[in-house]
């Protein structure tokens, strides 16, 4: 199934389509790539007797005479909060707003996945501020509530105009997850000036033992190349309602330059973080990235 991000989504059809490409990717792969976080030894500690010999360490043993149990973390199921970047710049483009459908689709699909393995998921929705933060639960009411809360960014036509600050959005969320998370980031990233606070906030989440992945939302052609055609244009911007009129070829190599600047440090220091980084064009199939990047991800595992 191919999702065309310019077709309409019917109300209350979001849970179907994020079903299907969910079980179109589990039937191609028998572990998933989302199964809790591994069970990693701890310690050793003396053997009480009468207790079970399974995790009795038969190498000290043999070299001590003694007997040591190998102690392990305790093992827990995942835990994930979904954040997604609801300001202005995630509209785009106005007519079919692909890039929050895009996150909307991906983030349900993920949502999805992550129930059926009974593990706990959340929903962070944002833009400068906080604007929705769900508990982070494994129930099929929460998960029914979320996808509802996904629907309703679907079906906004008239949000307000709202500006972008994931810095300090993901510094709270880092603040505020107690325990090692899975976060899960759909944004395009743009935060006006703050680029080294936004690395700082990255660096944050993993400073908190959290395992991080970025889906980097853009439209690709328009905003990291400034494809459009060569004549006039009122360029609007979604956030400030600022407005330019320019020729596109007058500042494309400048434009191209510095994007490509951004995009670039970016990805270098998701890299140096350990962070997953996905590249997400919305003018691509999202079925096919969302798909490349599990099957990705199983293989790392």
């Amino acid at each position: 199934m191919k999702l065309n991000l310019r077709e309409t989504i019917q109300p209350g059809s979001l849970e179907l389509l994020a079903r299907q490409l969910v079980e179109g990717f589990i039937t191609g792969l028998h572990k998933s790539p989302y199964h809790g976080f591994s069970v990693e030894f701890a310690e050793h500690r003396l053997y009480n007797e009468g207790e079970s010999t399974r995790h009795i360490d038969w190498k000290i043993y043999g070299r001590t005479d003694k007997l040591f149990a190998k102690q392990y973390e305790e093992e827990t199921n995942l835990r994930c909060l979904i954040a997604v970047d609801t300001s202005s710049s995630m509209f785009y483009p106005a007519d079919t707003r692909a890039k929050i459908r895009f996150s909307a689709y991906v983030a349900g699909a993920l949502a999805m996945m992550l129930s059926r393995q009974r593990d706990a998921v959340g929903l962070c929705l944002f833009s400068d501020k906080i604007e929705t933060l769900t508990p982070i639960k494994s129930t099929p009411t929460h998960v029914e509530k979320l996808f509802i809360h996904l629907e309703r960014l679907i079906e906004n036509r008239t949000k307000a105009t709202s500006k972008t600050h994931v810095a300090k959005v993901l510094h709270e969320v880092a603040e505020n997850i107690h325990k090692r998370s899975l976060v899960v980031i759909f944004s395009d990233m743009f935060d006006g000036d703050n680029t080294e606070e936004l690395f700082k906030a990255l660096q944050h989440l993993k400073h908190n033992k959290h395992e991080v992945i970025v889906f980097h939302v853009t439209d690709t052609e328009t905003e990291l190349l400034l494809n459009f055609e060569d004549r006039p244009h009122e360029f609007i911007d979604m956030e400030s309602g600022d407005k330019l009129r320019l020729n596109p070829a007058d500042v494309r190599e400048v434009y191209k330059r510095e994007s490509d600047k951004f995009y670039k440090a970016l990805k270098m220091r998701c890299n140096q973080y350990k962070i997953d980084f996905v590249e997400a064009d919305v003018r691509k199939d999202v079925n096919l990235i969302f798909q490349t990047y599990l099957i990705k991800r199983s293989k790392m595992r």
